[in-house]
């Protein structure tokens, strides 16, 4: 049946690892997302929303935040409401990055990783970061709104070599048609 499809509308993005080794600094994992504007979808964020903001409007926001991973289940949290997204917004790029302090790390360097993208109860995508290990940041899902408006969900998780501050600026380089 076609025509009934309303694309994504609420989706959650979830993060989680297991804590370092005793004795070891904790490892931390960030989700950040970035959106676009349909006049530039691969150009420079029209904002980032991360551990310290949320969206202007309030239809991104992270809801569960870990700095070491003790968490039960997922460690971090991230909502998307696409449908409430304004209607200049053409792209959204949610991506995972390792903080590097107090030194380099890559995802070998976490100890079990996993993402999953799910819309209520459906999964969308999992993945345990395995064809990123020497990444320090990947982004892991991406949302793109259509001629009619709905949004569409590409899976794929790409891996950068880049510091926190640099890949939110890079993120939505990845997957440019």
């Amino acid at each position: 049946m076609t025509g009934f499809s309303k694309g994504n509308r609420k989706i959650e993005v979830a993060l989680k690892w297991d804590p370092s080794p005793a004795g070891q600094p904790p490892t931390d994992l960030d989700i950040v997302a970035a959106t676009f504007v349909s006049g530039d979808p691969y150009g420079t964020p029209a904002y980032l929303v991360h551990f310290d903001s949320r969206s202007p409007d309030g239809t991104i926001f992270l809801n569960r935040d870990s700095t070491d991973g003790r968490g039960f289940g997922w460690d971090e949290v991230m909502m998307l409401e696409l449908d409430r997204l304004d209607s200049r917004y053409a792209r959204v790029v949610v991506g995972a990055v390792i903080q590097q302090q107090p030194g380099r790390r890559t995802f070998v360097d976490v100890l079990n990783p996993a993402m999953r993208v799910r819309e209520g109860y459906t999964v969308l995508a999992e993945d345990d970061f395995g064809s990123v290990l020497g990444a320090t940041a990947a982004t892991i899902a991406e949302f793109v709104r259509d001629a009619s408006g709905d949004w569409t969900f590409r899976a794929g998780v790409h891996g950068f070599d880049e510091d926190p501050a640099t890949f939110t600026r890079v993120m939505g380089r990845a997957n440019r048609p």
